[in-house]
């Protein structure tokens, strides 16, 4: 039995595109003389559709559209769809051959948690998806099922030597292995082959990594497709002896690859399905930025990223060099636009009101904001999507300016904290002929430079101390009680606490960016803005 898994990258709601992307790959497995192909999950609406499922009439044309993609199967192929009966939605595939629908199977454990909303939206089957093809039995499931022991034990128990999975499973770091574990585990438990296709591709904040996999009766990976790419992964699965693996085994990432990975696809997918083709953003001489730049380059293109220098009065020569370096080292365009004129007349302004009140953080913001002005003027005269260039570790405790250096559409490493910020700029050095990201920007201490002599430093604590405390109150919900028993100093972590919770108004008001962690802020981490709990 040759099997295709048809790792696709489609637009939530795009069902004119989405039913040519998967027409076409059906027509490279029949190429390819496969005996069924599975497709991603909800492949036919994108995943996740949200609020698009109660709009009856998406429903009744992605119906519609399903029924396209029924007269183009003339071998069995798995699609994924929201099928309905009478006002009940299911997550459904529907087993597609000559030329007609010959089962439909609706997803059984719906999850309910960190990204996903299922229960929203769906209902859950009840029965399992058997059915017989070239003289086998075959169960289909759907993406959460294959995580549940049971279900897979029932499928073999009914006499399936094939699981065949359908799958939406966004990315987070480490996400690969570990899902390529959970998978070989069930089939090694089951004693069943294990099919498993993978959705490719940027959805909003999420990332889809593809990978999908084919896995042998003893756990072992015969097959592996392509990370953060659109792949065709084609394997033999025998009626016994050995297995013919007629596809590549993609290589797995290191860690630092991987996310750099997810983040240009994650920026490159959300320009190009929103109409942009274009992006602009702030070089400010400091890591950030010059990170952003370099995904933005690998993502769309030196000539598409357009950096904006704008030095104010506190800015050191080095940071306004720095920044030339780094835009000639990526081949982007440098624009300067100085902000001391705007600055100086908003401080005129003010003054009569400011007079008699020590310059403070009103006046440092002031300069952002100018920034962020000039930046979406730039947007809206030349149809630039502007990024934002704040890290993780920066948003989770406010140190950022709302309409200043928060202003744009896309913030491509919202989720990364500023020690992988490093980490990713060590790594992207590393690879091509030379490095990217001049070492000075890479060497230097961080600062904002809206103030005289000014340094994160002064106003957080060491970033390594700053992103532990985070990575366990963010990301794993420990106490304050908890980390003090670990040995953060006490009132370091009330700080931290103090200033994440009283960020959060910040947050809500910021844009999205690629989700790279296990809890990212947004949809994973939905926490009151009115909230007087502190531990």
């Amino acid at each position: 039995m040759r099997v295709a898994l048809a790792q696709i990258n489609v637009t939530v709601g795009d069902l004119d595109g989405n039913v040519a992307r998967i027409i076409d790959a059906l027509r490279a497995s029949e190429a390819a003389d496969a005996d069924v192909t599975l497709f991603p999950e909800l492949a036919l609406t994108g995943y996740p559709p949200e609020d698009l499922v109660h709009k009856e009439h998406f429903i009744t044309d992605q119906l519609a559209a399903l029924e396209t993609v029924v007269a183009a199967c003339s071998l069995p192929a798995l699609i994924g769809f929201v099928d309905r009966d009478g006002d009940r939605l299911y997550n459904a595939v529907a087993l597609c051959g000559e030329n007609r629908r010959q089962l439909t199977y609706h997803k059984r454990r719906l999850p309910n948690y960190g990204v996903f909303d299922e229960r929203r939206y769906f209902e859950p089957g009840s029965s399992a998806g058997l059915f017989e093809l070239g003289g086998g039995t075959f169960a289909a499931t759907i993406c959460e099922d294959v995580w549940v022991p049971e279900l897979v034990k029932e499928a073999a128990g009914d006499g399936a030597s094939v699981v065949l999975n359908v799958s939406a499973s966004p990315f987070h770091a480490g996400k690969g292995l570990e899902r390529e574990e959970m998978l070989c585990a069930r089939a090694r438990e089951s004693g069943v082959w294990l099919a498993y296709c993978n959705l490719v591709g940027g959805q909003d904040e999420l990332v889809f990594d593809g990978r999908s996999l084919v896995v042998s009766p003893s756990g072992e990976v015969v097959a592996r497709g392509r990370a953060f790419a659109e792949d065709l992964v084609i394997a033999q699965i025998p009626a016994g002896g050995e297995t013919e693996v007629l596809g590549d085994i993609a290589p797995q990432l290191a860690p630092a690859e991987e996310i750099y990975a997810a983040l240009v696809m994650g920026l490159r997918d959300y320009v190009h399905k929103n109409g942009f083709v274009d992006v602009g953003l702030g070089l400010s001489g400091g890591i950030d930025s010059a990170l952003t730049a370099a995904i933005a380059s690998d993502a769309l293109g030196p000539d598409h990223v357009h950096g904006v220098m704008m030095p104010s009065r506190y800015s050191s020569a080095g940071s306004v060099d720095d920044s030339v370096k780094l835009a000639r080292r990526l081949g982007i365009e440098m624009l300067k636009l100085p902000v001391e004129g705007p600055f100086s007349e908003f401080l005129e302004t003010l003054g009569p009101v400011f007079e008699g009140h020590h310059p403070n953080v009103a006046e440092e913001n002031l300069q952002a904001r100018v920034r962020g002005t000039l930046l979406m003027a730039l947007s809206n005269k030349f149809g630039w999507l502007t990024l934002a260039t704040g890290n993780k570790s920066e948003l989770s405790v406010g140190y950022s300016t709302l309409y200043g250096d928060m202003v744009g559409g896309f913030a491509p490493i919202k989720d990364v904290f500023k020690t992988r910020v490093y980490e990713i700029a060590e790594w992207r050095n590393s690879v091509g002929e030379s490095p990217v990201i001049p070492q000075e920007i890479i060497d230097k201490a961080p600062s904002a430079e809206l103030r005289p002599d000014q340094r994160d430093v002064d106003s957080l604590p060491p970033y390594p101390v700053l992103d532990a405390i985070l990575a366990r109150y963010v990301e794993k919900d420990d106490s304050r009680d908890d980390m003090v028993r670990m040995g953060f100093p006490e009132e370091v972590v009330d700080r931290v606490i103090r200033l994440t919770e009283t960020a959060e108004y910040k947050r809500r008001q910021g844009p999205l960016g690629v989700k790279i962690t296990p809890r990212a802020f947004g949809k994973d981490r939905r926490m009151p803005i009115t909230n007087r709990y502190g531990g």
